[in-house]
């Protein structure tokens, strides 16, 4: 559906993005996720035909963003970061507007709103001012308006920043149900959107794409490292230290804490392998009372930290 091929923007000395190369098939909702100055915002306004890019190509449907520019931002609706709306206008006389300028035929101008109106949530504001709104409801108008004229791809700038918990819910459950039917693109720095609306994650660091896969994808190709946390009465922890460590794949480690005689202990992994049996049998062989035992993986955001930061 949407190609980008070696991508690069450059702000003066300032290189924005750095050669990316993406396929976004149809249908899917893919969540461009990364730190405040990754490149997200840049990437969104090249494949909307806002911006040109230094060097690299950008294609929808065989379509050269180059030399179809206007054919193609006809396939695309786009909600930039602050929905660029007339806030002295009623919603319906907004949105009879926007559908005015999408060029929608006369009769088909009316049932277009109420069908946005009811999509988007709209119909107890309808004949409220914009002005009056709350931060959500323009986002749903901001949404509406870019779905408009019906398009194939709908891209979305940060579509849930600055609302609150319940408004986010909102936003994204409509996003949801848009995406079964069109190509989304979102952008976000928010592990939870990305987690409850996207089917497909790209991470961007600095300009480049440091990781693309479904989040489930992400913490299975983080799996070869990971924690078990354990609780035991009994051993003194240089011994428990020792006898641990010889297991293979634990590579470190840690007292944790102490309590009523018991200590607290996680074993740094890094191996492909389970090795919970392995720990429990040396435990066993020793007449410790194991008190607690359980397996941590790789969380999203500790994925993403790692992806996005030295440290």
């Amino acid at each position: 559906m949407i190609v980008l091929s070696d991508l690069v923007k450059d702000y003066g000395e300032l290189r924005a993005l750095d050669h990316i190369s993406l396929t976004i098939e149809k249908g899917k909702i893919l969540g461009l996720l990364g730190p405040n100055g990754a490149g997200k915002t840049t990437a969104l306004r090249i494949i909307t035909g806002y911006l040109r890019p230094t060097s690299g190509t950008v294609t929808a449907k065989g379509l050269s963003i180059e030399r179809d520019a206007l054919a193609i931002k006809r396939m695309i609706g786009y909600l930039p970061e602050s929905a660029p709306l007339y806030h002295d206008m009623l919603v319906y006389d907004y949105l009879r507007y926007v559908a005015d300028i999408r060029g929608l035929d006369e009769g088909a101008k009316d049932r277009r709103v109420r069908e946005l109106a009811d999509i988007c949530g709209l119909r107890e504001v309808m004949h409220r001012s914009i002005n009056e709104l709350s931060k959500g409801y323009k986002q749903r108008v901001g949404l509406a308006h870019a779905m408009m004229s019906d398009p194939e791809i709908l891209i979305l700038d940060e579509p849930t920043s600055g609302l609150d918990p319940n408004q986010i819910v909102e936003i994204r459950e409509i996003i949801r149900r848009i995406g079964k039917e069109k190509t989304v693109i979102l952008s976000t720095h928010i592990l939870s959107e990305v987690e409850a609306t996207c089917d497909r994650v790209v991470i961007i660091n600095r300009g480049r794409i440091v990781a693309d896969g479904s989040t489930q994808d992400l913490k299975r190709e983080s799996q070869s490292e990971y924690s078990l946390n354990l609780s035991l009465r009994g051993g003194d922890v240089d011994a428990v230290k020792r006898l641990l460590s010889s297991v293979d794949g634990v590579s470190e480690i840690r007292q944790t804490g102490s309590d009523d005689g018991a200590h607290s202990y996680r074993l740094l992994c890094r191996t492909p392998h389970d090795v919970r049996e392995q720990v429990y049998r040396r435990i066993k062989e020793q007449d410790w009372v194991l008190l607690e035992f359980h397996q941590e993986m790789k969380s999203l955001e500790r994925i993403f930290r790692e992806l996005t930061t030295d440290v």
